[in-house]
């Protein structure tokens, strides 16, 4: 079976959400960030002041764009003539990616609490150990190594500070 063949089977055997489920969820997706764009972008102002245009008008605008273009993929997904009804991503592929998107997104609010240098090393290693299984002092090597290259690029070399926990305040930093 060809990698087309299970990406676009039919759903009954394999599952997953179809090109036209994909394309309204996406579709909501771009309106609702349309929308932010629309109620921020006109509390700083949207409109046109003596001067000119105020700071808000022209992606006040954009926003009213992204959430027209939104309706008209919407009703082309749920009523165009020529929906597509073949599987996006079945579900097998899907959790593949849902493999690297969930610890990315764990990573990002590690981020928050440890800093990005424990976060990094903690997320190197555990990729290191879980998708490829390598030894963990091998993976707990290279996440250090990388963390401890990022600092001395960044912080030492660049002079650019990055998001610090309270691993480093231990250390002063």
């Amino acid at each position: 079976m060809s990698m087309e063949q299970d990406q676009t089977g039919d759903r009954a055997h394999r599952g997953g959400w179809s090109h036209s489920t994909v394309d309204a969820l996406t579709a909501l997706a771009v309106f609702l960030i349309g929308v932010v764009m629309m109620v921020d972008n006109y509390k700083i102002g949207a409109g046109w002041a003596p001067d000119g245009p105020e700071s808000g008008y022209f992606p006040f605008r954009i926003g009213a764009i992204l959430c027209i273009a939104s309706v008209v993929v919407f009703l082309r997904s749920l009523f165009g003539k020529e929906r597509q009804r073949k599987v996006f991503v079945s579900w097998k592929r899907f959790r593949l990616v849902l493999m690297v998107l969930l610890p990315t997104a764990v990573y990002v609010l590690a981020i928050q609490l440890t800093g990005i240098y424990v976060a990094s090393a903690i997320f190197i290693a555990a990729f290191m150990r879980v998708m490829d299984k390598y030894s963990w002092l091998k993976a707990a090597l290279v996440g250090i190594g990388v963390s401890v290259t990022m600092y001395w690029m960044f912080e030492v070399q660049f002079m650019v500070p990055l998001p610090k926990g309270p691993v480093e305040a231990l250390f002063g930093y």
